[in-house]
């Protein structure tokens, strides 16, 4: 039963991320970019606050804000900030490839910092991954690449990885559940702050389209995608479910042929072969793994 629970969350998570790219993309016809990542996340913020507040003598604000707030910059504010700011420097296909190297650097931090076990094996299949995902991504490197774009798009995957090993290691210090919900509600603050700053409130277009996507990607995608993702990161390996998300942006860019009418090339194929094999090997222990742990 919890293996069955753990493969629908995965189907899941990797559902709503990967539609999430092609979402945005039409969401962001209508708003300025940080503005957006700030309005989605406080609306998954607000969700999960109330969804929460029968457990409201779990939150403990005082002890925890310290770990709510450097979650929050982790997990949201960098991530969700520099990679809105970054892809405006660099194509989205290159720029997504790069923050896709995020299960690779998982991998290591998880083995540096959690104790977790390191194979070769298992680093051959993170980076197999990672070669898949820049195999489907080479459509995108048309257009002007910059040095900026490229620092942001590493400092994108950093900041997730490490917002990851930090929920890992201090998750049992708090309710995980309140800790999903401040993250993302001062994340959000702290987006909708800078980006009011930066950007103006009268470009946002309020149609019917925009704030059903926005509303769309606020829950599914922030709110529950978050809660879920940090719940199977409790639960196993962090590099072992960081390896499934390299499913996202395959399930991206089929989404994106389905709906935008882009097109299916053989770099597809060929990512989508290296990343089930970087699946296999991360996830199904052969004999001689066990011989050649880089521990």
């Amino acid at each position: 039963m919890r293996h069955n629970k753990a493969i629908l969350n995965l189907a899941f998570l990797i559902l709503v991320w990967g539609i999430n790219w092609p979402l945005s993309k039409f969401a962001l016809q209508y708003t300025p970019p940080i503005l957006f990542a700030g309005l989605r996340a406080l609306i998954g913020g607000l969700l999960l606050i109330l969804v929460a507040l029968p457990k409201y003598k779990e939150l403990r604000f005082r002890k925890n804000w310290p770990i709510y707030l450097l979650s929050a910059l982790l997990s949201i504010v960098l991530y969700y900030g520099v990679q809105t700011i970054g892809l405006q420097y660099t194509p989205a296909g290159l720029f997504s490839a790069i923050v896709f190297l995020q299960p690779v650097l998982l991998g290591l931090f998880s083995w540096l910092w959690l104790g977790e076990s390191m194979t070769r094996q298992k680093m051959l299949g993170l980076l197999v991954g990672f070669a898949g995902v820049a195999t489907m991504s080479l459509g995108g490197l048309s257009g002007n690449i910059s040095a900026v774009g490229i620092i942001l798009a590493i400092i994108t995957a950093l900041t997730w990885a490490l917002g990851t090993v930090y929920v890992k290691k201090i998750g049992h210090q708090v309710n995980s559940l309140w800790l999903t919900a401040m993250q993302i509600m001062i994340g959000g603050v702290i987006l909708l702050a800078g980006g009011s700053g930066v950007e103006k409130w009268s470009a946002i277009v309020w149609n019917a389209s925009f704030i059903a996507d926005t509303v769309f990607i606020g829950i599914f995608v922030i709110a529950l995608g978050w809660f879920v993702y940090f719940k199977l990161i409790h639960e196993g390996e962090a590099s072992k479910v960081g390896s499934y998300t390299f499913l996202i942006p395959l399930v991206s860019i089929f989404t994106s042929v389905i709906f935008l009418n882009e097109h299916v090339t053989l770099n597809l194929i060929i990512g989508l072969v290296l990343i089930l094999a970087s699946i296999i090997l991360v996830n199904v222990r052969f004999r001689k793994s066990k011989e050649t742990s880089v521990i």
